[in-house]
């Protein structure tokens, strides 16, 4: 299941949202833009953030009426068995009303909401309510043969028929059926590929794990071949192990997203077989088509199978306003275990659960930052390095690959790395002042901490002569006072006096300024460390704004020569 939505429509939920976040540690809180603070996402309407989420299989938790949920998803209802869970929450926690899906698990949901709050549960199915559990929807480790079927088989145990067990249920033990042993109808449980007959609910037990070479070809063809040879049906399919030295295989991974299975790795030792016996000790082993398979004899507890291929994202925060953090940022922060960084940029990315480890270094330790973020990597861990803007300018991801370009350790190489994008401060300067890096612009760090400051002369020079939109990063500081005005200085040899400069100070951060004032009249004093300058080329227009600030943009054109 996908982690939930949480989705509140007034601050006085908030407690109740972050209550029920510890149910569902994923789980992000949807808070209405203007009406709430704190929330990990802000939205604008309300009706249609429940129908994308809708859309997308998101369960959703809404903190509301139930009548509003309904009136916005109505146009949406099709296909009983498409829907995500959808429940309804009182804002004050004192009511949980699942909604829709009752055959994704909302009644499972709303039990351990109501758990979690203190209340009962409002269930309404009148299966469960019969019986106690939700026959269509087994628990994880199981799953359902032939949904159409198991309605037809509910039906009839409502109308009187008794049923008998064959198989391992446990989750059916407390449940309150019309168990009988001469019963004609039968809850089967197991591995088998058949169809299920007229009078049983078929329910697969996921124990089958199928242990996999890497650069095998149609590996997923394979493997459902290799399932067909030994009678097994695919849906008790647990997951794919692979040797730990295939981690970045991509053919692997293909493999198990077509399947819509894990992927677990581990030592190879003496072959497949020896490895499907080490993580699966009292399996019963067979080979089919090129693929060791291993039954057990309860469902796989695929969390204790070898290793998963740690991941490592390093992500751009943006300027500091939450809604100007693009989504999949905010989707891996939801998901990491350990959070590293600056900490005033890891206080920024919060508020983070319980069980998300941070680890708060200076500005300073870049490289030991990334080589910390690779080791927690290497040992299977969802690990997330932050930077504020992008984190591909004058941020992270270059000192992370840097790490890894000059580590020789194998297990580094094999981690999940992506590099995900924010809004660098220049950009989010630039739109708040209008368009002034509408045309060819540059973008330069005035520090000389790690490059000399003859170099950023020399380009800074040929970037002005270029007649190149100027953006510095990194100022001024208390250790580099002067720098600032030196660069003003080799600017205005090749611009006039009257070229407009943006000064935006903390921009998408709480206080932040925007000025606009001209080349001639900028003074280093008007700057400091958090201050984004973007000195404009000869094109560079202003126009009065009706607040009575400035508009500042470049034309996309530029003048010809006679």
């Amino acid at each position: 299941m996908q982690a939930p939505a949480i989705v509140i429509l007034g601050q006085g939920s908030l407690e109740t949202a972050r209550r029920i976040q510890q149910c569902y540690p994923e789980a992000t809180i949807h808070g209405l833009d203007g009406r709430v603070e704190g929330a990990d996402q802000l939205y604008q309407a309300f009706g249609d953030t429940l129908r994308a989420l809708y859309r997308q299989a998101t369960p959703i938790i809404a903190l509301c009426a139930a009548g509003i949920v309904i009136r916005s998803l109505a146009s949406l209802l099709d296909e009983k068995g498409a829907e995500p869970p959808v429940l309804a929450v009182a804002e004050d926690g004192s009511a949980v009303v699942p909604l829709l899906g009752g055959l994704a698990g909302v009644n499972v949901m709303a039990r351990a909401i109501g758990e979690t709050l203190g209340v009962a549960a409002a269930i309404t199915t009148s299966g469960e309510l019969r019986f106690g559990t939700c026959l269509l929807n087994p628990p994880q480790g199981y799953a359902l043969a032939d949904l159409e079927q198991g309605k037809r088989f509910v039906s009839d145990l409502l109308a009187g028929e008794a049923v008998r067990i064959e198989g391992d249920a446990p989750w059916l033990q407390q449940a309150s059926l019309p168990a009988s042993a001469a019963a004609r109808r039968t809850i089967h449980v197991g591995c088998e590929a058949r169809p299920a007959r007229h009078d049983e609910l078929l329910i697969h037990s996921r124990a089958v794990l199928v242990a996999v070479e890497s650069g095998t070809p149609g590996l997923a063809d394979s493997v459902r071949e290799a399932l067909r040879e030994a009678g097994l049906a695919q849906a008790s399919l647990a997951c794919l192990l692979a040797a730990e030295q295939a981690m970045a295989d991509a053919e692997l991974h293909a493999a198990a997203r077509s399947l819509g299975v894990a992927l677990r790795f581990a030592p190879l030792g003496n072959g497949l077989a020896e490895m499907a016996a080490a993580a699966l000790p009292l399996a019963r082993l067979s080979t089919q088509a090129g693929c060791v398979i291993a039954v057990a004899p309860a469902p796989v507890e695929v969390e204790r199978v070898g290793e998963r291929r740690g991941r490592l994202a390093v992500i751009g925060l943006g300027p500091g306003a939450a809604e100007l953090m693009v989504p999949a940022v905010k989707a891996e922060l939801a998901r990491a275990q350990d959070i590293l960084g600056y900490e005033t940029y890891v206080r920024m990315a919060g508020p983070f659960r319980d069980d998300q480890v941070q680890h708060c270094t200076d500005n300073r330790e870049e490289m030991q930052r990334a080589r910390h973020a690779f080791e927690l990597a290497a040992q299977g861990r969802s690990v997330v390095v932050v930077s504020s803007g992008d984190p591909g300018v004058f941020a992270m991801a270059a000192a992370v690959l840097e790490a890894l370009h000059g580590s020789s350790d194998p297990a580094w190489q094999r981690v999940d790395l992506e590099i995900l994008p924010g809004v660098s401060a220049s950009l989010a300067t630039a739109a708040q002042a209008g368009a002034p890096l509408g045309h060819d612009f540059c973008v330069m760090s005035l520090s000389d901490n790690l490059k000399p400051w003859a170099t950023i002369e020399q380009r800074l020079d040929l970037a002005a002569q270029a007649d190149l939109v100027l953006a510095f990063y990194n100022p001024i500081s208390r250790s580099r006072p002067w720098q600032l005005g030196v660069a003003l200085d080799i600017v205005r040899r090749h611009r006039d006096g009257q070229t407009p400069v943006v000064l935006g100070r903390d921009i998408g951060r709480p206080g932040q300024t925007l000025r606009v004032v001209s080349l001639a009249e900028l003074q280093p004093e008007m700057v400091d460390m958090r201050t984004m300058v973007l000195v404009g080329s000869s094109t560079t227009c202003t126009f009065a704004r009706a607040d009575g600030g400035r508009w500042v943009y470049t034309p996309r054109w530029y003048p010809t020569a006679p």
